[in-house]
Order: structure tokens, then sequence, then C-alpha cells
């Protein structure tokens, strides 16, 4: 399977240049095998491009802009649904592509997999492993052992059950101030992630506002490009008419000497 790119290679569009070089970028960088097909130089590749972009997927002037993406006849997307799969860490199911072993996709696919067929994680583990009885007991398990060693402890007399509680409280005191900073670690986390989201809605915005107002110059570039192929044609056609009239009339000069 072949992943192609169309792109135009002299368009004067700004936006539509970085759409293009954010696309074949983030594919050199996962090794992704692609073919940039020129619109711009290529008539074929242009109408191809046009002729199996679907219509519920064109823009309302019917004119789908580059770059479109494609995996051999299949549709993939735009750029903008390029993005929402970068985003959402599905580029591979995007392209059509299965996702390398090991990769944030791949880890993804089988969590899913392992959701949607009701599995657990207790299901999927190999019982020759023993399990701690600490894991699977939790904090269970912890309580027993104090009430066991406060039994054997109990005749020893009050100084030692005094030295034990206060150690048992220290511990708590300890387990209890990691669980905050813990949780202090998790908010920031959290307010990070929240950042960065914030910074990538406002980028796509921005880039959406940029590709709206330079959409009519694309447009408008390659409006030219067929009225030249079309003007091409015409004086193509006038230099075969003048030529046959030249002909004729050397033809009629040649009969009336005669």
């Amino acid at each position: 399977m072949v992943i192609k790119v169309f792109l135009a290679s002299s368009s004067g569009s700004t936006a539509i240049k970085k759409k293009q070089q954010d696309v074949v970028g983030f594919l050199e960088a996962l090794k992704v095998d692609y073919a940039q097909l020129d619109i711009a130089c290529n008539e074929e590749n242009r109408m191809w491009m046009r002729q199996n972009v679907p219509e519920d997927k064109k823009p309302a002037n019917g004119i789908p802009l580059p770059p479109q993406i494609f995996n051999e006849e299949g549709y993939c997307g735009d750029y903008d649904t390029f993005f929402d799969a970068k985003e959402d860490n599905s580029v591979y199911a995007f392209l059509g592509l299965p996702p390398p072993p090991g990769s944030k996709e791949a880890e993804q696919a089988d969590k899913a997999h392992i959701v949607e067929n009701g599995n657990h994680a207790e299901e999927i583990l190999d019982d020759s492993i023993e399990v701690p009885v600490e894991e699977r007991n939790g904090d269970a398990h912890v309580e027993e052992e104090q009430a066991e060693e406060a039994d054997e402890e109990e005749g020893e007399g009050g100084e030692e059950e005094a030295e034990e509680e206060a150690a048992n409280d220290e511990a708590t005191e300890e387990e209890t101030a990691g669980d905050e900073a813990l949780a202090e670690e998790e908010e920031e986390a959290v307010g990070e992630t929240d950042e960065v989201t914030e910074d990538t809605q406002a980028q796509a915005e921005e880039e959406e506002q940029e590709e709206e107002d330079l959409q009519s110059e694309e447009e408008e570039e390659l409006r030219q490009l067929e009225e030249q192929d079309d003007e091409g044609s015409e004086e193509e056609e006038e230099a075969d008419v003048q030529e046959e009239e030249e002909e004729d009339l050397e033809e009629t000069q040649e009969e009336e000497a005669e």
C-alpha cells in the first residue's frame, strides 16, 4: 500500500505550503512510505485528485485544496482530518495502516481490544507468576499484620506497646504526606496538560482563520492555471488555421502561374 500526498509545488499560499510541509515532515518522522504528486505541474494529477475526493468532503466551491491524502485509491482526508488524527495519536488508523508494535497507537489499540472483549488485567496475568500478598490484598493485608503484631506484643508491657503505636502513627503520617505530595504532582500535571490543550486549540483556530483568508488566493491561482491551459490550446488552433490558409494561398498562386 502506497500513501499518496497531492501537493502544489508552486503554490503562492503560505498557509498551504506550511500544511504540506507539516504532513510530509510527520510522515517522514514516522518512516511511512509515501509518494508526492504535484497538481501544479501535472494536469492528470490535479484532475484525478478532484475526481476522487468524495463529494461530501469537498468545500462549498467544489474545489478541494492541497494537501489531500490517499491510500492507493482510497481517500484518507485533508489537512484538518490529518491534524485531528495526529492530536489523537491515531495517524496509522487515519492512513489505513497497521500501527507498529510498541507505538502509542498500538498500545491504545490493545487496550481498546481488551475492553471490547470484556477482559481484565487479572485475567491475562500468568498463573505461574506469584503475586505478593501485599499487592493482592493491599491495605487489608497491612491492617491484618498490624493486628497480629499487636496480639503478640500485648503481654510484653505497656511501654513496648506505646512505642509500637507511635511507630505505626509515624508510618501512617508519612504515607499520608506521600499521598498528598502525589496528589499535588497529579494536579500540576493536569494543569500543564490543560495549558497544552489550550495552546493547541488556539493554534488550530489561528491556522483555520489563515486558511480562510488565503483560500481565495489559491483558488484564483488554480483558475489562472486553467485559463493558461485554455489560452495555450486556442493559440495552437489559431496557428494551425493560419498555416492551412498560407498553404492554400501558395497553391492558388502556383495554379495561377501555370
